[in-house]
């Protein structure tokens, strides 16, 4: 793998090289031409630590660089739905810009993850916005059918996609998740049923069953691979082309065999890819530092926060109720 990407794997890359790296990566990942976004940067803003906090399942899968497989592997599952691909394909750019979308659900992702409540609950509202518009038509077995993108059962989907994504990839290339694999399905299920998700899954068991009930109502099909075609070759700068092809062999080698059947993906043993994209998230993380610029915002309001007169009162909500972290202790 070094002799494609030397520059993304040794750790002691010049100052300035590290840093155009760091930035050109940046750019890709926000959708932003600074690669810190404004929204990212006001993270350090608040009062609160949010709805999740530093000890919650949440921070620990979502500040994982295992995110940026994951989030390929769930534009992958999202096109088996035709509703959700015909909203994609009626209502987004993604023939223009193929990782825009993702770059939009990070910037949701993130403020929702790390920011405090009042900037998740604005985000919430701003996503709730943009489904709203979002409706038309596709065609399955000759029958017409109805979508919008604020249906529950269509949200619950693409919640589902993400949760079981994330979860993925976080297995493979991340570390220990506070309270298991079970408590970042349970605390996840919150941001869900912000945005409009009803009856989101509590449990890995819950995970897989309702991945199972979707099954029936899954398509492949010309259209399916015309999107595909897009998100295996998104149009991102020539030199980031043999790290996303990493990364995407990296997200069909964790789908699940039924998946990959449906899209006509090959199999990819995880034999291959967990050694090969470890080593390019490793390079990644030398080369980008500890914490995102969204990260360090965060931290940097939990510290003011925490130093707070009366702080070891102020607690999350909790998500679904059943997390309330201490600030002065998390902090």
């Amino acid at each position: 793998m070094s002799s494609l990407l030397p520059d993304l794997t040794v750790p002691n890359l010049a100052g300035g090289l590290r840093d155009r790296v760091a930035a050109g990566f940046r750019r890709v990942v926000s959708g932003d031409p600074t690669g810190a976004p404004d929204w990212a940067r006001a993270l350090a803003d608040g009062d609160d630590i949010g709805y999740f906090g530093p000890a919650s399942a949440p921070w620990a899968v979502h500040g994982s660089l295992a995110t940026i497989v994951g989030g390929v592997r769930a534009l992958l599952m999202q096109a088996m739905h035709p509703g959700a691909l015909a909203g994609v394909q009626q209502h987004s750019r993604y023939q223009q810009d193929g990782l825009g979308r993702l770059a939009g659900t990070a910037r949701w992702l993130t403020v929702v993850t790390f920011g405090d409540t009042k900037a998740a609950d604005r985000e919430c509202a701003r996503v709730r916005g943009m489904h709203r518009p979002v409706v038309g038509s596709y065609e399955v077995d000759g029958v017409a059918r109805q979508y919008s993108a604020s249906d529950p059962d269509l949200l619950r989907w693409v919640h589902i996609a993400f949760t079981d994504s994330f979860l993925a990839t976080h297995r493979v290339w991340g570390g220990p998740i506070p309270g298991g694999e079970d408590a970042y399905v349970r605390e996840w299920a919150r941001a869900g049923e912000m945005v409009g998700v009803t009856d989101a899954p509590r449990s890995v068991a819950e995970l897989d069953a309702q991945l199972a009930d979707y099954g029936p109502s899954l398509r492949g099909g010309p259209a399916v691979q015309e999107t595909l075609g897009f998100i295996r070759n998104p149009p991102i700068p020539l030199a980031g082309r043999p790290a996303y092809a990493m990364l995407y062999a990296g997200a069909v080698s964790t789908m699940r065999p039924e998946h990959r059947e449906l899209l006509e993906l090959p199999t990819i043993p995880l034999s291959v890819t967990r050694p090969t994209v470890g080593a390019l998230l490793g390079g990644l993380g030398a080369v980008l530092g500890p914490a995102s610029p969204a990260m360090s915002a965060a931290r940097e309001r939990l510290d003011r926060v925490a130093a707070t007169p009366g702080s070891r009162d102020l607690v999350s909500p909790g998500p679904s109720g059943d997390h309330v972290t201490d600030v002065a202790k998390e902090a």
